[in-house]
Formats: structure tokens, C-alpha cells, sequence
């Protein structure tokens, strides 16, 4: 098997179309892309990135470029599970989370794709194939947006062809939430799948209290009311809110959603494969959560996520939003009758205008 011969990291700012803006982050003017590429001895190669929203970038860069490489150089390339403790433990002490998993995770993707190009499949196959079709929605950063602009984006999703819808919520005013899910309910009718974000902007009485306010809008689910750090809490809310839950995508590793599910704090683990550890990690919460008959969502990274969900039994709904990059991707994500499709090309498929992503470098 051929060795790890080189890893090329690098970080761009990805600039925004409009200032976008949730209730926890505030506005976010552009996002940052922080990419791995990862070569063998027989000149393959596989991709892999993260992303933040607006800080922090450079560190996780520079993990990538600095620590990570005399970690797995002249390793074997296909050994991802190896590999990946090897970091994992490598850069335990200095940083469980934060940055340091950023960093592991663009690496194991890049890892994946490689090992899934070398073997000429895509990767959904390679990691056992289930369907190359997933439900999917879109995802909306559009907390500060009017009713009518909301509803505006929405038409333009349905446009697109998306068959499920996800809003913000976290507004100051409670009764301005309420308002604006009793809109979108009734623009998109009954048994449309609409589902509300509040990023973390609740305490837990107050999520208590938003969740069953939302009751007769027929939400899919309520995404992160509350904190992550708060697992007791996210608990009180499944019981007594009367919502489906969505949570995870603050989440770290696979014993984090462990805590989760056995707590029975969640309807819908959301990994993002961009910061959970990669698709060694994003996998095995998938095959976590089907152990517990919960069904899987995702968050970011569609592009990469579309091929995990794809070869999970549990899964739910894909999460498509692409923060700015469509426009440096050859080959954007394709939807057919609602559902995101997983594309045929070997390894994910991501092909990078990489002379465009230079202009943008800081």
C-alpha cells in the first residue's frame, strides 16, 4: 500500500453574497475554508476541508500545516483508522476540541477520499452504499430577514427544488417567532417539512416554553434551543417541550453524542463531518444513533455529507448549505425530486477551482 508522501494545507475567506446573521453568531460577512490535500507515494491524491464562520481559520491551518504532518507523513494511506487515533491521541492534550478536531477532520476526509478514488468507487459505495438519493432541505441563515424576504427565500428554494425548509429562530421577541413559523406554516401548507434553528440562543425554560409555542406549526424538528454543553437540559425539553430535537453540530467526537443519546437528549444527531472528527467519526454516530433508532440528520459540508448519508439505513434529511462555495466547486450538488444525489465520480467528487480560491487567500 502506498505511503503518505505529503500534506498541502491552506486557508481562504470565502466572502458572502449578503451579511447573514443567526441569533448566537451575529452577522457573518464571509466564511473561512481551510483545506487539506493529501498526496501518496504514487502521486494520488484526496481532499478534504473545514470551515469556520469568520474566526479561528488560521489556527486550524496552522495545526494542519505545523503538527499534523510529522504525524502521519510515511504512514500508509489506506490505515484511516489508525491514522486517525494516532492524531487523535497526538494532539489530545492540547486541545480535545476547538481547532485541533477542525484540523483531524479535514484530514480523515481527505484520507477517505483518497482511499475511495485509489479504489475507483465514490465514496458512498465504498462506505457500503444504502441509497444515492437523500431527503434534503434548505438551510437558511435568515434570523434579521422580514417576513417577506423569508418567505421570498423560500420561494426560492422551492424553485431550486428543495422539499423541506429550515428558518431561524432566537428572536428577542418570542411572540416574533411565533409569528414568523405561523407564516412560513402556512405559505408551505400542512405536512410540508419545516424545521426551526434556534442556535443555542435559549435557556432551558425559555426553550421549554418556545418549543410549545411552535406545537401547532408541526415542526420536524427544533435545532439546538440551548447550549451544547447542557445535556440535562436538552433532556427537560425533549420531555416536556413536545418537539422533536435536532442537535450535534457543536458537538466534538463520538463520545459527546454518546452522552446525548443515552440521555435520550435528542431525536436527531446532526454531526457535521467538518468538525466531529471526519467521516471515521460521522459514521460511527450514524451507526450510534441507528443502534438507537434514531434517524440522522447532518449540518454543512453537503457536498462531502451527501455520500455518509447515503450510506446510512437512519437517515433523515441532508442539510444543504453550501456558505459561499458553490461557486468554487466544479460540479455543485444535484437534486432530483427533492433529494440531494450522491455523485457516481470516484472519492466525494469535490473538485476545486483552486487558481479562484487563490484570489481569496488572506
Amino acid at each position: 500500500m502506498p505511503r503518505i508522501t505529503n500534506i498541502e494545507s491552506a486557508l481562504y475567506r470565502i466572502p458572502l453574497p449578503v451579511t447573514l446573521s443567526d441569533s448566537t453568531h451575529g452577522e457573518i460577512a464571509a466564511f473561512e475554508l481551510i483545506t487539506c490535500r493529501v498526496r501518496d507515494a504514487d502521486g494520488a491524491e484526496g481532499v478534504g476541508y473545514t470551515y469556520t464562520v469568520g474566526r479561528n481559520g488560521g489556527a486550524t491551518a496552522d495545526i494542519l500545516k505545523r503538527e499534523i504532518p510529522p504525524l502521519v507523513e510515511g504512514r500508509e494511506a489506506d490505515d484511516t483508522e489508525a491514522i486517525w487515533h494516532h492524531v487523535w491521541w497526538g494532539l489530545h492534550y492540547g486541545g480535545r476540541g476547538g481547532p485541533a478536531v477542525l484540523a483531524l477532520s479535514a484530514l480523515d476526509i481527505a484520507l477517505w477520499d483518497l482511499k475511495a478514488r485509489r479504489a475507483k468507487l465514490p465514496l458512498f459505495r465504498l462506505l457500503g452504499g444504502f441509497d444515492a438519493q437523500v431527503p434534503c432541505y434548505a438551510g437558511g441563515i435568515d434570523l434579521d430577514l422580514s417576513v417577506e424576504a423569508l418567505l421570498a427565500q423560500t420561494d426560492g428554494n422551492l424553485a431550486k427544488g428543495f422539499r423541506a425548509i429550515k428558518m431561524k429562530v432566537g428572536r428577542p421577541d418570542l411572540k416574533s417567532d411565533v409569528a414568523r413559523v405561523a407564516a412560513m406554516r402556512q405559505h408551505l401548507g400542512d405536512g410540508f417539512p419545516l424545521m426551526a434553528d434556534a442556535n443555542m440562543k435559549w435557556t432551558v425554560e425559555d426553550a421549554i416554553r418556545a418549543a410549545r409555542a411552535f406545537v401547532p406549526y408541526d415542526l420536524t424538528w427544533l435545532e439546538e434551543p440551548v447550549i451544547p454543553d447542557d445535556v440535562a437540559g436538552h433532556a427537560r425539553i425533549m420531555q416536556t417541550g413536545g418537539v422533536p430535537i435536532a442537535a450535534g453540530e457543536n458537538l466534538r467526537s463520538l463520545w459527546e453524542f454518546k452522552n446525548y443519546i443515552v440521555a435520550g437528549a435528542v431525536s436527531y444527531p446532526e454531526p457535521d463531518v467538518t468538525n466531529c472528527g471526519g467521516v471515521s467519526a460521522f459514521m460511527k454516530i450514524a451507526r450510534l444513533a441507528e443502534a438507537f433508532n434514531l434517524p440522522v440528520t447532518s449540518h454543512g459540508a453537503h457536498d462531502i455529507t451527501v455520500h455518509l448519508l447515503a450510506a446510512c439505513p437512519n437517515r433523515s434529511y441532508l442539510e444543504a448549505h453550501g456558505f459561499g462555495l458553490d461557486k468554487y466547486i466544479e460540479h455543485p450538488l444535484v437534486l432530483a425530486d427533492g433529494k440531494a444525489v450522491a455523485p457516481d465520480r470516484p472519492g466525494h467528487g469535490i473538485s476545486f477551482d483552486w487558481k479562484g480560491l487563490a484570489k481569496l487567500s488572506p
